[in-house]
């Protein structure tokens, strides 16, 4: 089979809050940070660790890390993981998803060619119980996954007709009759 995911985030009742639109924002700017370096010649670390600089960025910003974005980047560090504790993407293909076994040369080190299609899907979560985090991000889970395709100058999000920032989810949301 091809795999295909996408992922959104919809607000319960139709509507984001002003928390809930702020952590939609934020994944959504890391996840178009993430693809707009995306073309030929990149590895795919690069696109983990572009989506990443923004969750760190925005999580130091909101006062929920103990230093500063660049602090927690840091290898040793890595503070901002405790909101977003997987990887910004995998390949998509024949039964293609987060191999194991493959060699560190052809996944995360690998470089990006045209022809490839992976995903780029960056999240924040908040448990509910989270005494890190204010009690209105609590309970807090976004994630936002497109299916991108590397071209020979770029990338093309296969996945762009679906609903992506905050307005357009609430618009389809409401189309819907929910």
């Amino acid at each position: 089979s091809y795999p295909a995911h996408i992922t959104r985030a919809l607000p319960w009742g139709g509507k984001f809050n002003d928390v809930q639109r702020m952590v939609y924002e934020a994944v959504l700017e890391a996840e178009d940070a993430a693809v707009a370096i995306v073309k030929p010649g990149i590895t795919f670390r690069q696109v983990h660790a572009t989506a990443m600089e923004v969750i760190a960025r925005k999580t130091a910003e909101w006062g929920f890390l103990p230093g500063t974005a660049e602090e927690s980047l840091q290898p040793e560090n890595q503070f901002h993981r405790r909101y977003m504790v997987h990887g910004t993407s995998h390949h998509l293909g024949l039964d293609v998803h987060d191999c194991a076994k493959a060699r560190r040369e052809m996944y995360i080190d690998g470089v990006v060619q045209p022809g490839m299609v992976f995903t780029i899907e960056p999240g924040l979560y908040f448990q509910q119980d989270d005494l890190t985090v204010p009690e209105e991000f609590r309970g807090i889970g976004v994630r936002i996954e497109d299916d991108i395709l590397v071209t020979e100058d770029g990338a093309e999000n296969l996945s762009v007709g679906i609903p992506r920032t905050p307005s357009e989810v609430e618009g389809w949301i409401a189309r819907s009759g929910r």
